[in-house]
Formats: structure tokens, C-alpha cells, sequence
């Protein structure tokens, strides 16, 4: 993956809606109670009294009985309706305290808090995988926020960043605001830094372990200090590079304009140390020439050269302006290189496929539930449908470029030559919090028009380069020319199924 100026662009998208507070409270102890108990009272209790007196036996025997009966009856009635209202007096205080006891108190929640609730909320809401890596998301949330310190702005980031290491999606991750400012100026075309595309670390493949310059901008500060791709960055202000990502390697080379970066570079046997001063950088995407295969006279079959190297809001119509270039020398056929292309926005990524594409699907976009969206052309934006189109892939290119490439592979639009790409089948989107800084979320994966989802895997190409095949337009142009070369291929080969 390259990125340009410190990150491989994702697709940037507006903030969050306004998001809601829960309030949680920590568990309190109930106070201890008294409540009394009510005396229980039986009509076995009642004693009978002879209250008559001067009748006869019989009678009075009868009236003392039923006198006794009256009494006892009075007082049964007497003494359950005080036992039945104390009971529910008693029973009334029971549920006061225990609703009490269940209903925990609230506390208004700090600012911090809040920024820490927006960030879980944006991931909620938008991130693809609904179970969170496994975990129970609310859970989670709720642990945090009694337990994670976050009294200072530092404390809430670091609570932010542990959440997201849950979820174990390395693109995935949090922007403080000035990183978050960095990556929305990469993706508009222009970066405060010495000018660097750089590469994933190569060690893997035998060769001086360290990451790998892409490129460097033509007029910006590594160019002018003699930088070249193919160059390996050893050292970013005295850090090694040997297991230094990719993001926080381009990080390190931006800052201040006006500030200073040491890095160590080897170029080919040599190693030197540079000291390079940041400075804002126009990042242009697109380079084109025009290659003139061997002939006679005007006939002479002739391709155009574009090459692509990010996916800013320049790239549509960088390329489209390249294609007319190209057309006003009559060009006979187009090869779009794609090496080493990391990817970045989304949505250009999708225009320049309507670009080649008279009609199609250019990608389909899916969650947990499978499909979500599906992404066409109905040939509107189409400029260049007809000419042979041949495109250069390798394991650099990655994201928007491996949607572009799938899309034109699949729908027979053009023959793929380099090696297999990266193989990152992931959206992303970022969001902008309310204090400035922004989280770059996972949103979606997605799969080529021949539902090949390609993360972690990537695109094959439909046959391999000569080796080496140069990365520049001019060495490019001089592998068509010259049939004594060891990188030679010919207009039939490159263009043939």
C-alpha cells in the first residue's frame, strides 16, 4: 500500500448525526431500613364476656353467646383491616426502597466522557462487522466508562484507541485533529512534507529490509535532495523503518512547514543520511506520455502511458484531461498503470471506472447482511470505451485501485499484466468528532462484478511482466521500442487476452 503524505486515503464522509447519552452511575450501597412489622391479631384471640344480666337462663344464655360472637366479629374486623392496611404500608415501603436500591443515581457526565461516547457511537453506527470482533459493544461501553480514566483530553485518546484495538481491524483507528487535518489535505492534493509516496516494508522479499520509496515529487524536497524511486528509507529521525507501519511512518514524515525531518536513505550500495525541510507539497496523480511503437511514417501505431498514483479529488479529472492529451496525437491504445497505487478515495476510484466502462457493474458493496449497495454505469461519464486498454498491477496496489482494476478486468474491458494485488477487499470512511480530531471506520467490504471478494487475497492479473519492467513512463516506452531489451513487449502481447 503506498501513502501519500502520511495515509492511504479512505473515503471521506460527513460527521455523525448527534448522538445520544446514556448516563451510567456506579453501584451504591442501600442505607438499612426499619420497618415494622404489624401485630398479628387471630379471632381465636377474643374472650368472651357475659355482659347480660337478669334474663332468664336460656336467653341469656343465648344473647351471651351471641353477644360473644358480636364482640369477637368487631374485633376480628377491627384488628384485620389494621393488619391489612399496616401490610400494605409495609409492603409499599419495601418497594419504595427497593426501587430505591435498583435505580442507581445519576451523574452529569464530563466532557471527556462525551467525546468518548461520540467515538463508540460512530463506531455503533457505522463500523461492518455488527459483532464487534465478538464482544458485547454496550458492554464494552459501559466498563469504560466506569473504569478508563479520562480526565484530560490525552486520557479519553488513549480510552478511544483501546477501544478500537477490540476490534482488531487495522484500518480501523483514531486521528488526533492534526493528523485528522493531514489526511483531509492529502486527499484534496496538497500535504505539508518533504514529499514522499512510499511503500510497504520489503524486507519480506529479500530485499534491504525498510520501506520502499514509490516516488517522489517532482520539485518537492526529497526530489531536489537527490531521493529516487526504488530507494529504501532506513531511518526516520533516527527510528529504523525495519518493522515501522506504514501509517506512522507517513506521519513521521509530515509536520510544520518550515521543519525539519533526518532520514536515512540507501540508494542502490549506498547509504546516506538527509536532512530535508517540510514544506507544502501539490501532490499531482496523474503522469502521461505518449509511447511510439516502430513503424513507418504516420502510421505508426502509438499508446498512451497514464499513470496513476493516488486517488485524490484531482484523480477523475487528472485522467481525463490525460486521455484527451494523449487523443489530440492519436493514439492507437492506452495502458494505465496502477503499481504501487495504495488506493484513497472511494468515490474517484468509481468515476475513473466510468471513465473506461460504456456499462457495467463496477462494484458491489456488502455488510453482514450481504449486498447493501451496487455501484454502475450507464455509460454517461463514459470518454474512452473503444481504444485497447491494458493496466499494471502489482502488491502495492491496494483499495481503489483494486476496485478500478477488478472492475475493468471483469467486465472485459482490460487485460491485466504485473502480479497479484494487495488484496484489501475493506472501506473505509472517515469522521470528523466534535473536537477536531476523526476515526477512519471500517464501513463495508466489497466484491468485484464477479463477486470475488478479493480481501486478502487480491486480484490475479491475466499474465505476469517481464522481469525487471521499469516503473517510469520513459523506461515503460523503451520496453516497447526496443525488441533487444530484457523487459520487450510488444503492442500484440500486451493488448491479447
Amino acid at each position: 500500500m503506498e501513502a501519500l503524505g502520511g495515509f492511504a486515503a479512505a473515503s471521506l464522509s460527513p460527521p455523525p448525526p448527534h448522538y445520544s447519552t446514556i448516563l451510567q452511575t456506579p453501584p451504591w450501597k442501600s442505607l438499612p431500613q426499619r420497618i415494622g412489622q404489624p401485630r398479628l391479631w387471630s379471632p381465636l384471640l377474643c374472650i368472651s364476656k357475659n355482659v347480660s344480666y337478669g334474663l332468664r337462663p336460656k336467653l341469656r344464655k343465648y344473647t351471651a353467646s351471641l353477644q360473644k360472637e358480636l364482640n369477637c366479629s368487631e374485633k376480628f374486623k377491627h384488628h384485620v383491616s389494621v393488619h391489612f392496611v399496616r401490610l400494605v404500608v409495609g409492603v409499599m415501603l419495601v418497594m419504595s426502597v427497593s426501587v430505591g436500591v435498583s435505580r442507581p443515581p445519576s451523574w452529569a457526565l464530563t466532557e471527556e466522557n462525551l467525546l468518548f461516547l461520540e467515538a463508540w457511537r460512530t463506531i455503533d453506527r457505522a463500523y461492518v462487522d455488527k459483532t464487534f470482533n465478538g464482544q458485547s459493544w454496550f458492554r464494552y461501553r459501559e466498563n469504560a466508562l466506569r473504569n478508563e480514566p479520562m480526565n484530560t483530553r490525552e486520557e479519553t485518546y488513549i480510552a478511544i484507541k483501546k477501544m478500537l484495538a477490540t476490534l482488531d481491524d487495522p484500518f480501523t483507528r483514531f486521528l488526533e485533529p492534526d493528523k485528522f487535518k493531514s489526511l483531509r489535505s492529502g486527499t484534496q492534493g496538497a500535504l505539508t512534507g518533504v514529499g514522499l509516496s512510499i511503500g510497504y516494508p520489503t524486507g519480506f522479499d529479500g530485499s534491504p529490509a525498510g520501506l520502499l520509496v514509490i516516488s517522489a515529487s517532482p520539485g518537492g524536497p526529497a526530489s531536489r535532495a537527490g531521493i529516487l524511486s526504488g530507494d529504501v528509507i532506513l531511518t526516520i529521525d533516527g527510528t529504523s523503518t525495519e518493522t515501522m507501519g506504514i501509517y506512522d511512518a507517513a506521519e513521521r514524515l509530515q509536520g510544520p512547514e518550515g521543519s525539519s525531518v533526518e532520514l536515512t536513505i540507501r540508494s542502490g550500495p549506498e547509504v546516506k543520511s538527509l536532512s530535508l525541510m517540510r514544506e507544502r507539497v501539490s501532490l499531482n496523480p496523474v503522469k502521461s506520455r505518449l509511447c511510439k511503437m516502430p513503424g513507418l511514417g504516420k502510421d505508426s501505431p502509438k499508446i498512451g502511458y497514464i499513470k496513476l498514483a493516488s486517488f485524490n479529488q484531482n484523480a477523475s479529472g487528472a485522467v481525463k484531461e490525460a486521455i484527451e492529451s494523449l487523443r489530440s496525437n492519436d493514439v492507437n491504445a492506452f495502458v494505465l498503470d496502477l503499481r504501487d497505487n495504495s488506493g484513497g478515495l472511494f468515490p474517484e476510484g468509481v468515476e475513473i471506472a466510468k471513465i473506461w466502462l460504456e456499462k457495467g457493474v463496477i462494484v458491489y458493496i456488502c455488510d453482514g447482511r450481504g449486498i447493501r449497495d451496487i455501484y454502475d454505469t450507464d455509460g454517461s461519464s463514459v470518454v474512452a470505451a473503444s481504444e485497447p486498454l491494458a493496466v499494471l498491477v502489482n502488491k502495492g496496489t491496494a483499495s481503489a485501485s483494486e476496485i478500478l482494476a477488478g472492475a475493468l478486468k471483469d467486465n472485459k474491458r482490460a487485460v491485466l499484466f504485473g502480479e497479484p494485488t494487495f488484496g484489501k477487499g475493506k472501506i473505509q470512511s472517515v469522521f470528523e468528532l466534535s473536537d477536531g480530531s476523526g476515526l477512519a471506520v471500517t464501513v463495508a467490504r466489497y466484491e468485484t462484478p464477479a463477486h470475488i471478494d478479493i480481501d486478502k487475497v487480491g486480484i490475479a492479473p491475466d499474465h505476469p511482466l517481464p522481469t525487471p519492467f521499469p516503473k517510469d513512463a520513459e523506461g515503460f516506452c523503451g520496453c516497447l521500442m526496443d525488441p533487444t531489451s530484457a523487459c520487450y513487449l510488444n503492442r500484440v502481447q500486451l493488448f491479447s487476452r
